[in-house]
C-alpha cells in the first residue's frame, strides 16, 4: 500500500479563473448543511485546504472546492469553496466549473441540476459540454453611494451589495481598466479594502466586505461593462466574477437601469465575459442568472508525503 495520502482533483478554468475541485480523498465532514460542513472543514481540516490550493502544489490564484454528498436526493452535489486564505460563501465561476467538471466525469447530463452551498441552494443548467448557466442566491443592494476615504485615492464612492459574497462596487474605477495595469489596480483595491475595515463599513449584520469591484467602459463590442475584482487573499479575479456580477445586477435593478430578463454582458479585466440577467420572485427579490464557459485542464492526484515538511502547504 502507498505511504502517500492521495487526493483526486480535477482542475478547470472559467473565463480564465481556475477552479480545483476535490473529487475524492478529502476529509469526512459528516452530515448536515453545507454551512455546518464548511465550519467542520475550517475547524478540523484546514490543512487540507492549504495543501490543495497553496504552494507548493497550488498558487494564490487557485479557488478550490470540495464536492460533498448533498442533503437532498434531488441535488446533483453539495460544495464547499475555499481559496488561499479561507472559505467562500459561494463562488459563481466555481459553480460553472463544477457543472462542466461533473459532466466531464459523466455524473450529469444536459439539463437543470441542484447544487447545495453554504449560503443556500442554487441550481445550474448544463447547456453544452463547456457552457453552464447558474441560478444564484437572491441578491440585493444593501447601501448605495457609500463614501470611503482611501489613502492615496481620496474619496471613493461605491455600493454595498450581496451576490453570494459581500462586494463594494465602485462605478468609476480610480485606475484605467487596462490589463497592463493590474498591479496598480490590485494595489488600489487593497487600499479600498483596508479603508472599509478601518472605517467600519460592512455588509448587513456587520458582515465583512471581502470583495472589491471596479467598473468602467467595456472594450469588446457585445459587453456592457468592464470590471476588475479583488478577492479575499488579495488576488484579482481573472473572470468577470459570478457573485460580483450578481451583485452588479442587484444594483442595476435597484437603480431601474436593467429590466427583468434583459441581458447584461460583463467583461473581465482579461477580456472574458459572463452574460447575466435576473428575474424577480414573488417577494420582489432579485434572482440572478449567470452564463459562462469553463474548460477542464487537468485530472490528477495530489500526493501528501507524511515526511514532507510542506505537505500541508506554505
Amino acid at each position: 500500500m502507498s505511504e502517500f495520502e492521495e487526493i483526486h482533483i480535477v482542475d478547470s478554468h472559467t473565463a480564465g479563473e481556475p477552479t480545483r475541485l476535490i473529487i475524492s480523498g478529502g476529509p469526512d465532514l459528516g452530515l448536515g448543511s453545507m454551512a455546518d460542513r464548511r465550519d467542520c472543514f475550517e475547524k478540523q481540516w484546514d490543512h487540507i485546504r492549504r495543501a490543495v490550493v497553496n504552494e507548493p502544489r497550488g498558487s494564490d490564484v487557485i479557488v478550490g472546492g470540495m464536492l460533498c454528498t448533498p442533503e437532498k436526493e434531488a441535488s446533483a452535489s453539495g460544495v464547499i469553496f475555499f481559496n488561499n486564505v479561507g472559505y467562500l460563501n459561494m463562488c459563481g465561476h466555481g459553480s460553472i466549473g463544477l457543472g462542466v467538471t461533473l459532466a466531464y466525469l459523466g455524473r450529469i447530463a444536459s439539463g437543470l441540476h441542484g447544487l447545495e452551498t453554504p449560503v443556500g441552494d442554487v441550481s445550474f443548467s448544463l447547456l453544452d459540454r463547456n457552457t453552464v448557466e447558474i441560478n444564484n442566491v437572491p441578491s440585493y443592494r444593501h447601501a448605495a453611494d457609500v463614501p470611503v476615504q482611501v489613502d492615496g485615492l481620496g474619496e471613493v464612492v461605491g455600493d454595498i451589495a450581496w451576490g453570494g459574497n459581500w462586494f463594494f462596487l465602485v462605478k468609476s474605477s480610480p485606475i484605467p481598466l487596462d490589463f497592463s495595469r493590474v498591479d496598480e489596480l490590485t494595489h488600489a483595491a487593497r487600499k479600498v479594502m483596508t479603508a472599509l475595515g478601518e472605517q467600519g463599513v460592512t455588509g448587513a449584520n456587520e458582515e465583512e466586505i471581502d470583495h472589491i469591484e471596479f467598473f468602467g467602459p467595456p472594450r469588446s463590442g457585445p459587453a456592457d461593462s468592464r470590471n476588475f475584482v479583488l478577492c479575499p487573499g488579495g488576488i484579482y479575479d481573472r473572470s468577470p466574477c459570478g457573485t460580483g456580477t450578481s451583485a452588479k445586477l442587484a444594483c442595476l435593478a435597484a437603480d431601474g437601469l436593467l429590466a427583468p430578463g434583459e441581458p447584461w454582458v460583463q467583461e473581465s479585466i482579461i477580456g472574458s465575459t459572463f452574460t447575466g440577467s435576473y428575474e424577480l420572485n414573488d417577494a420582489g427579490e432579485v434572482l440572478p442568472r449567470i452564463r459562462g464557459q469553463a474548460f477542464v485542464t487537468s485530472d490528477a492526484r495530489l500526493l501528501m508525503d507524511p515526511a514532507d515538511p510542506f505537505a500541508a502547504g506554505i
